[in-house]
């Protein structure tokens, strides 16, 4: 393309978008066009509206109330809407209309609300809770809970079961003593044709059966449908004190048949299809859930969350779709169980299969990944419950656990501040290292090393002990603010151990600390930093080091005041056992026979290296290497 094409291709370009902006309607035009357009639909809609009176008004006898167009509502017959209802429902016509009921099916744990429409648990109370307010605790309930099948028909079309009505064998049942209470809704098709939920309730137990049985359906589902999916969604309501805590625990997980548990992110919307056979999938809460578990497992699934920030109410919203194969038999059963109770470790375990394997309910708790999972699991759980059976109250119980960790650990703090007592006494020779070799950060290190070696002192004798406590620290941080067991549990100041404790409400929140003042946090802080303090004094580090060890503390501060006191209370307790554990150390620990002791160190000869060092000595100079001189 030469010069004068271009030129020419542009001039067109500009008289094209100059024309387009001549032509375009004004703002007054605009405005007239838009009225013109409601005008007509005014028009079609008045149109419609006779012409559906018109039909409706064949029998005039009983009549009920029903949206027609935008606006516009009128009063048709009975006949008139179950010709809707046939439109609509197809053989489910007679269970398109009805009001909706209530029954009850409880136990000394459980009350679940079933609602007549749907058919399906419209609420579910956790008697033996409340909520941070001190309410009825609910996991869930109303009309924005889902709870259906959705069913494939010969009338081409796919019936929801969600919006039908469903008939209730009884009104209300308890279970109580050694006897189950169960509770039948069918939902009818024609004769010998419905879908019937049979949910059941033992006594004392969070877990409620669910039978699902298709009857006759196989006149109505097509030949060639071998599969219907049945969908599980509900809005999770806020029960806890810390919203944003609460949000940041509450996903869906769910386990594959004779697989791990997984889960969806904790921290944004998430979605995955589960393309294999699934045994159960959770609607799990901070300290409570919701799990539907499938006997046989379900042939396929899909999980969504979603959530509503701008919300203070619900916490998150959950969606399950679950495929359900279909035989084409005449009668076919379709064996699960609902879980509806607490997130507690032994309660959820006990949860097992019907041939008693293994579900791993309690894999919803996170109790923290390799080493830090089994402290939890093998120690810190079986301790604390063992505590716990006294009926003490459970700060006292964090106090106790907090010493018999200490005496456990006793012997690799020992060792531990042994080690840093013998680098105090190497220090002013390290310092004087550091100041001949100032400009020499290599042969500084080389000499610092010789004095070790020469004196006999492991520069990791103090860290290897610290190293080796790490499991334990960090199992607690994930144990205490996993521990149902602390959930609304008072201990001096603090009216919730299983949240943060406030002495102080700002009114607004300052950004990276919050809008409280938790005491236990401060405290753990102050401790933390007077510890870092007294450690600096057995080591040499740069300023830059020793800076950052002051700063870590005032960082953690704005971390923990949002964070369980119990975690908190428990840390600063842990500060103050060593703050004593090294008092007493002082008193078995002699510094200055540890410097003679060192003294005496120096003056053995060096041991003779191995052949093994010596090979890789001349390996070392056979590329260029020269050992530091001694």
């Amino acid at each position: 393309m030469d010069k004068n094409t271009l030129i020419g291709l542009g001039l067109i370009a500009l008289i094209v978008i100059g024309f387009g902006i001549y032509m375009r309607p004004s703002q007054e035009e605009q405005l007239a066009n838009q009225r013109y357009q409601d005008s007509l639909f005014k028009v079609e809609m008045a149109k419609h509206t006779a012409d559906s009176i018109a039909y409706m008004k064949r029998d005039s006898s009983k009549t009920a109330t029903v949206a027609i167009g935008k606006d516009t509502t009128t009063a048709i017959s009975d006949s008139a809407k179950k010709a809707i209802n046939i439109q609509q429902f197809g053989s489910f016509a007679d269970a398109g209309a009805g009001t909706n009921e209530f029954v009850t099916l409880e136990n000394d744990l459980v009350k679940l609300i079933i609602s007549t429409k749907g058919g399906k648990v419209f609420s579910a109370q956790l008697k033996k809770y409340q909520t941070y307010d001190s309410l009825p605790l609910m996991l869930f309930q109303g009309d924005s809970t889902i709870f259906g099948l959705e069913l494939p028909t010969n009338e081409n079309r796919v019936v929801k079961t969600n919006d039908l009505y469903f008939v209730p064998s009884s009104k209300e049942e308890y279970a109580s003593g050694s006897h189950p209470a169960s509770i039948s809704m069918r939902l009818n098709a024609g004769k010998d044709k419905y879908v019937e939920y049979i949910y059941t309730l033992d006594p004392n137990s969070y877990v409620a059966g669910f039978k699902l049985n298709t009857v006759g359906m196989n006149k109505i589902i097509p030949d060639n449908t071998s599969s219907f999916d049945m969908e599980w969604q509900m809005n999770l309501p806020r029960v806890e004190k810390n919203m944003v805590a609460e949000r940041a625990a509450t996903t869906m997980y769910f386990k594959y048949m004779d697989d791990e548990v997984d889960w969806l992110s904790e921290t944004k919307d998430d979605s995955k299809p589960l393309v294999t056979k699934v045994n159960w999938v959770a609607m799990k809460q901070q300290y409570f859930t919701s799990v539907l578990i499938s006997e046989s497992g379900f042939d396929r699934a899909t999980v969504t969350t979603r959530t509503d920030k701008t919300s203070d109410k619900n916490v998150r919203n959950m969606t399950s779709v679950f495929t359900l194969p279909f035989n084409h038999i005449e009668n076919q059963s379709y064996a699960m169980r609902f879980y509806f109770g607490p997130n507690h470790y032994q309660t959820l375990k006990k949860v097992k299969t019907i041939d008693n394997r293994d579900l791993l309910l309690e894999k919803q708790i996170p109790l923290g990944w390799g080493i830090f999972g089994w402290v939890n699991r093998y120690f810190v759980i079986i301790f604390f419950n063992f505590l716990s059976g006294f009926n003490w109250n459970y700060g006292i119980i964090i106090l106790i656990m907090t010493i018999v960790i200490k005496v456990l650990l006793l012997p690799l703090t020992f060792k531990s501040f042994k080690s840093q007592a013998k680098m105090k006494v190497l220090k002013p020779e390290v310092e004087e290292l550091n100041a001949k070799f100032k400009d020499e950060p290599l042969e500084k290190q080389k000499a610092t090393m010789a004095l070790y070696k020469k004196a006999g002192v492991n520069p990791m004798g103090g860290c290897i002990p610290m190293l080796l406590q790490m499991p334990i620290l960090i199992a607690m941080f994930r144990f205490f603010p996993a521990s149902i067991e602390l959930r609304q549990q008072h201990f001096l100041w603090a009216t919730d151990l299983s949240t943060y404790d406030s002495i102080y409400n700002f009114g607004f929140s300052v950004p990276m600390y919050g809008d409280h003042i938790s005491l236990f946090t401060l405290l753990m802080t102050i401790s933390t930093l007077l510890y870092t303090r007294m450690t600096m004094q057995f080591t040499a580090q740069s300023s830059q080091m020793k800076w950052m060890s002051y700063l870590m503390p005032i960082v953690f501060l704005g971390v923990f005041n949002n964070y369980s006191a119990g975690l908190s209370y428990y840390y600063f307790l842990a500060n103050m056992f060593t703050f004593g554990q090294q008092y007493l150390f002082k008193l078995f620990i002699d510094e200055k026979k540890i410097h003679l002791q060192i003294q005496e160190n120096k003056k053995k000869p060096t041991k003779a290296k191995s052949s093994f060092q010596q090979r890789l000595e001349e390996a070392a100079k056979s590329r260029g290497y020269k050992p530091p001189r001694k």
